[in-house]
């Protein structure tokens, strides 16, 4: 039942991302109400696997790898979701279904599930470790407006008329957009640390290092930013390639984690 649930979301997702190619192709593309409720299908489908998932392990379904990929992909349609319509972003979805889909692909192909156990919980460890999470996830979004930024200023610079380009938007929200994302990764990372801390308990030493590595990386972006040193088109590539490093690194540090 919950890979059935997790096969409805990639197909949602891939529809998503097939209505955006073959409206792209015929030059024609408008970001729409198809993209919209394809996101909020495989969101809702998500949701019940990880209730489900949550269920099983008696805890929140953060367990392995196989996991951490599912949380991560529905951590971007839930950020997308609540930001992205509230900033005339809709074409955020079109950018953000492709990498939500690669997740799910890769936690579904790769040989990284593992039986799911229960396992002895405490409220403000399963805060700490969603808040982390959800964290990656709008600062995956910020990556995502970042590409969208570059992208534009190459079309405009190219002097490129296209659909895509009339309906992306502004230049200046997408930077805008890139520097709220970065607030609220890091003001849901520095909460989750609150909770990591408030649980008195010992917490992974190796994601604990991480999770203040990725941090301080983050801070460093956006006072950098603020000081003039990361001007908008500086500042998208700083996010890009700071979200691909998080995501390089995340099978070492799942994998680091779990040994004793």
């Amino acid at each position: 039942m919950d890979r059935i649930l997790l096969i409805g979301a990639i197909l949602s997702l891939v529809g998503s991302l097939g209505y955006t190619l073959f409206a792209l192709g015929a030059g024609n593309f408008r970001p729409g109400r198809f993209n919209v409720v394809a996101i909020l299908t495989a969101f809702a489908l998500m949701s019940a696997f990880l209730y489900l998932r949550g269920k099983l392990e008696g805890s929140c379904p953060l367990n392995s790898l196989f996991d951490v990929l599912i949380f991560q992909s529905w951590s971007f349609l839930l950020i997308y979701l609540l930001v992205g319509t509230a900033y005339r972003l809709s074409l955020l979805g079109a950018f953000t279904a492709p990498l939500a889909f690669l997740m799910l692909l890769v936690a579904l192909v790769g040989p990284l599930d593992q039986t799911p156990r229960a396992r002895a919980t405490n409220a403000w460890i399963e805060t700490h470790a969603a808040l982390s999470i959800v964290a990656y996830g709008a600062l995956g979004l910020a990556a995502v407006a970042g590409i969208m930024y570059l992208l534009q200023e190459r079309l405009l610079k190219a002097h490129k008329v296209s659909s895509l380009l009339y309906n992306l938007p502004p230049i200046t929200d997408l930077a805008a957009a890139i520097v709220r994302l970065l607030w609220l990764g890091i003001v849901l990372l520095t909460i989750s640390f609150a909770a990591g801390m408030l649980s008195q308990m010992a917490v992974n030493q190796v994601k604990y290092t991480a999770s203040l590595a990725i941090w301080g990386l983050y801070a460093l972006i956006l006072v950098l930013h603020k000081l003039g040193f990361a001007p908008p088109r500086r500042l998208a590539l700083f996010t890009v390639s700071g979200f691909a490093l998080v995501l390089l690194s995340l099978p070492g540090i799942q994998y680091l984690s779990s040994r004793p």
